[in-house]
């Protein structure tokens, strides 16, 4: 069993996500491995996908939902999760009083979770280095309410990175 754990990454915060949940499934035993899914070749070698994509402005990175939308057959057969980065800063819930990490769903889940039924999905905090930025981002992030919207800093749940690891690790054998 060989388990992709597929990634689209703008500034390689979710690529670290993906590389911390194939490094986990590793040491739990499993066979893993982390590649954008822009280089993922031969996707049926594959026996189990974790497949997941930073978002923007409420969406999934272009080449992430290609490669779902373009393998749903063989996804649907295999076990599948899917993860989604992308809430940046230390609140918990948006100034209308909703939880960020709901909120931040990119809108593509319920098209893949209608159509893929995956064993469960999961919104991760980003992060954000400001001298990685390309030009728009950081002309954003120079007007006022830019810095509020894209502040810096790592806001990755490690615990609770691991820990989703640790639950897939464990589905992976009664699902294979």
């Amino acid at each position: 069993m060989v388990v992709l754990v597929g990634y689209s990454s703008k500034y390689g915060a979710t690529e670290g996500i993906a590389e911390r949940i194939a490094r986990k499934l590793r040491e739990a035993g499993r066979d893993a491995e982390a590649k954008p899914v822009s280089v993922v070749e031969n996707p049926d070698r594959y026996t189990a996908f974790v497949i997941g994509s930073a978002a923007y402005m409420g969406s999934w990175r272009k080449d992430a939902v290609d490669f779902v939308r373009g393998n749903l057959e063989l996804l649907t057969s295999r076990p599948l999760w899917l993860f989604s980065s992308g809430p940046l800063g230390t609140a918990t819930r948006n100034a209308e009083g909703q939880e960020l990490i709901i909120e931040a769903e990119p809108k593509q889940f319920d098209e893949f979770v209608t159509a893929l039924e995956p064993q469960g999905t999961k919104v991760f905090f980003g992060a954000l280095d400001p001298a990685a930025l390309r030009r728009r981002d950081r002309l954003v992030r120079m007007i006022p309410a830019g810095r509020e919207l894209l502040p810096e800093g790592d806001f990755r749940d490690w615990v609770a990175i691991d820990a989703w690891a640790a639950s897939i690790a464990a589905e992976l054998p009664a699902t294979a």
